[in-house]
């Protein structure tokens, strides 16, 4: 079975979730479930919450199985 890290994004961040990291605390789930769903595909929504209140939680993480970039945007 592939493990690979999963990857979302929206206009400004993109999140990573690595399961083989994961050590199923709960605390994203718990703390912010609009974004963090259990019980759902894809179990991560960016639309959730705001992007920094998704960027907190993912600071929380003790596991750092969840890890977050902001997109560069294109300046024209």
């Amino acid at each position: 079975m592939d493990l690979n890290a999963n990857v979302f994004s929206n206009e400004d961040i993109t999140v990573t979730y690595d399961p083989r990291c994961c050590v199923n605390a709960g605390i994203c789930a718990r703390q912010l479930s609009d974004v963090f769903r259990s019980s759902v595909i894809p179990w991560i929504d960016l639309d959730g919450a705001h992007n920094d209140a998704i960027i907190n939680q993912i600071k929380k993480c003790p596991s750092g199985a969840l890890k977050f970039h902001l997109n560069q945007k294109d300046v024209a």
